[in-house]
């Protein structure tokens, strides 16, 4: 099994799978995080008080919401936890300093697996940072797994960050900014949703080109790979600073436009200098099911779009069958963190155990 809960914060993703000579999703299952939990991991992500207490019960909380999907799934399948390897776990990210030398995933894969029945296989980038990489992206080797080694074709991530993963050899992925994460703080703090749905709100905007330039002139931007971001970088306070800095601050609704554009923006300059000669992206994440979203990317690209689903994997499964995959390389003892995606010293076998 694995399960995600991404940077979006939005939910917990889970999928059994089936990992033999294929890759295979037996069964998905979705669940909304708590209002107050969700609340509480996005809290964690700037310093506060009482923070060490506050984790612990937040990770509590999350491994039981991780243990409802797993019941979820097993009901769907008729198995019981005997038929199930492992687990693969990701916890929350709260912070991201691989240039520091650590990353923090909200996390209690010992309670998960006294819930489950089931071993339990989480702490998946903290190996790879120790061995001098950025720990993210995590998935490519995954990627390369299940949709070939194919030169010219890429996978586009679109959760809270975008990431690629160029299919060529060696391997190579990494972030390029954010896809959902500010949209989804600006329409929360101005309409009181958790997302965009279908991009409806942002299609009523139109792009600020003065408040574009100041997003892309991010020096985050002009680094080259390996490189990897999160809410540490782009939150709400690297907005407003730059919407404070505007001799007039943009309608909300246009600043929605301009975010949007923003991503796509990050995601097609990313693919430009690193990436020239792609002739076709398989996007998946929440972003994908995001028409417009969709719609302005594909104008922006000067090559095929389609999904992930094209392929046989829907856009939701594919980061909790990335855990799933990985847990099992884990349990198998094979190296799955590439140093051409992290910049690692050398390739590591990602994850700890916690027996059933």
């Amino acid at each position: 099994m694995g399960l995600m809960s991404g940077t979006s914060t939005d939910g917990v993703d889970g999928v059994l799978a089936q990992l033999s000579d294929s890759i295979t999703v037996q069964a998905y299952a979705s669940q909304p995080l708590p209002a107050e939990l969700r609340k509480e991991l996005l809290a964690l992500n700037t310093p506060g008080p009482n923070e060490l207490a506050r984790t612990a019960l937040a990770a509590n909380t999350l491994a039981d919401c991780y243990a409802d999907v797993v019941s979820s799934l097993l009901t769907q399948s008729g198995l019981t936890a005997a038929n199930i390897h492992a687990i693969g776990a990701h916890g929350q990210t709260v912070r991201h300093v691989p240039e520091a030398g650590y990353t923090l995933q909200i996390n209690a894969p010992a309670r998960l697996a006294e819930r489950t029945g089931i071993a339990v296989v989480a702490d998946f980038r903290s190996r790879d940072v120790a061995a001098g990489g950025q720990g993210a992206p995590l998935v490519p080797a995954f990627h390369a797994a299940r949709f070939g080694a194919d030169a010219g074709r890429v996978v586009l991530n679109l959760g809270g960050i975008a990431n690629l993963t160029l299919l060529d050899s060696p391997i190579r992925g990494f972030d390029t900014g954010p896809a959902n994460m500010l949209m989804d703080a600006w329409v929360q703090q101005h309409r009181g949703v958790a997302y965009d749905h279908d991009g409806a709100w942002a299609a009523q905007g139109r792009c600020d080109a003065a408040l574009l330039d100041a997003l892309m002139s991010e020096p985050w931007l002009a680094l080259p790979p390996p490189k990897s971001t999160g809410r540490d970088l782009f939150n709400p306070d690297w907005l407003r600073v730059r919407l404070d800095a505007l001799p007039t601050r943009p309608a909300p609704a246009d600043v929605q436009a301009t975010l949007l554009q923003f991503s796509v923006a990050t995601i097609a300059q990313a693919l430009h200098r690193h990436a020239p000669d792609t002739r076709e992206i398989l996007a998946c994440g929440g972003g994908a099911l995001n028409p417009v979203f969709m719609h302005t990317l594909a104008q922006a690209l000067p090559c095929r779009l389609t999904t992930t689903a094209e392929f046989g994997v829907p856009v939701q499964c594919v980061e909790a069958l990335a855990f799933a995959w990985l847990a099992q390389a884990h349990v198998l003892g094979q190296p799955a963190c590439l140093p051409a995606v992290t910049g690692a010293r050398h390739a590591t076998i990602a994850g700890c155990l916690y027996p059933a």
